[in-house]
């Protein structure tokens, strides 16, 4: 059992990762998978045998085992983006070196995925709470937890709230966030060194790199002493390089690779203050990049890793948790950039009370509050923009 209650979960398309708080250490940790050059990534893939579901790489294993049911694409489906995949798996004859006849294979086919025919979204809804519940079986009792994904909308939002309702987690300890966001909460929990000037974020994977750059907003409200930081993508390439490069490593390719990035490297820090640089993605994993490198870490330092995403979720639902507010601001396109407050006496203070704020999205920003009215008619209601 997995000491921990509170949960970074990473999840997208291919793959889901896990970090928890350590409360001894006070920092988040990765659940650990067992192969670490996978990057403690868990396959978004589940298997069904003899009437018992498995999931990640156990459920990889046994899609060769003959009448077992693969089934993949199941965020796409949750999410009504396209029908689920399903296969059946087929074991090669070993006396007679042959494989099963297409007739064969199409009768187990048939008779295999019967039950999981015409599946619906709702089905697929239930078969990604199942994988999610499945991967967090560790964990005893969770208190909070932060999913995080490629990008966030409304519908992703209402789907991993639902999931983790059926968890046994409170509403209101159920977040979600974008890799985006996730970036900047992780940072905001590392030395401020790291974060003073910019600081970047690459992700590779066989084919793309994209540039992420962190920043710091000016704060143009007078009554706000809050800092305020925003995540913009500032450029992308596509490499037809690397995909010679992952996941095997092709000499001349890698040459052409190392020097195409060390180019997109330096139009992107052209004339910026670089503070800290992170590579993350399994396009990173072998070293294929070493004048790169040196471009990179030339007056700044940098790291890599895959596990950035599920660390910064944690961070945020420990925060809160904790409901701490001393971390800088984090503002998108989908973020409040107006804090709307009322005048009011709370405890024998007086004071200016927000009932939204800045900060929040705009989707989740629903509140209630009751008053007793004093000896006025007046509610002074004031509106504080930050642009």
């Amino acid at each position: 059992m997995t000491h921990g209650s509170i949960i970074g979960y990473d999840i997208n398309a291919k793959m889901c990762q896990i970090s928890y708080y350590n409360e001894k250490t006070q920092e988040p940790e990765t659940v650990d998978t067992g192969i670490e050059k996978e990057n403690n990534q868990i396959p978004l893939v589940m298997n069904y045998y003899k009437e018992t579901w498995t999931y990640g790489r156990q459920a990889r294993r046994m899609s060769t085992v003959r009448d077992s049911i693969s089934v993949e694409g199941i965020w796409e489906c949750a999410l009504g983006n396209r029908k689920i995949e399903v296969t059946v798996g087929v074991v090669v004859n070993l006396e007679k070196k042959t494989l099963f006849t297409f007739e064969e294979r199409m009768d187990m086919i048939r008779r295999s995925t019967a039950h999981l025919a015409n599946v619906s979204v709702d089905k697929c809804e239930g078969l990604l709470a199942d994988f999610v519940k499945y991967t967090l079986n560790g964990f005893e009792e969770i208190e909070s937890i932060t999913f995080t994904v490629p990008e966030k909308n409304e519908d992703i939002r209402v789907l991993l709230k639902g999931i983790g309702q059926k968890l046994g987690v409170a509403k209101e300890n159920i977040y979600v966030q974008d890799y985006k966001e996730s970036f900047c909460h992780y940072m905001f929990n590392q030395p401020k060194e790291l974060w003073q000037y910019e600081a970047a974020l690459f992700y590779c994977d066989e084919d793309v790199i994209r540039a992420y750059m962190l920043r710091e907003l000016k704060n143009s409200s007078q009554k706000s002493r809050e800092s305020f930081v925003t995540v913009d993508k500032v450029a992308d390439a596509r490499m037809e390089e690397l995909e010679a490069v992952y996941p095997v490593l092709h000499v001349e390719k890698a040459k052409a690779a190392d020097e195409h990035f060390k180019r997109f490297i330096q139009s992107v820090f052209n004339k910026k203050m670089i503070s800290s640089v992170f590579l993350t993605g399994d396009g990173f994993e072998n070293n294929w990049y070493p004048n790169s490198l040196r471009v990179l870490c030339n007056g700044r330092r940098a790291f890599m890793g895959n596990n950035l995403y599920s660390k910064g979720a944690c961070y945020t639902a420990q925060r809160r948790k904790e409901e701490q507010s001393d971390a800088p601001v984090y503002l998108d396109e989908t973020k409040l950039t107006e804090q709307i407050s009322v005048r009011m006496r709370v405890n024998g203070e007086e004071g200016w009370y927000p009932l939204v704020s800045w900060g929040n999205h705009w989707y989740e920003s629903d509140r209630q509050i009751e008053v007793l009215l004093g000896d006025t008619e007046d509610i002074e209601i004031h509106v504080d923009s930050l642009v």
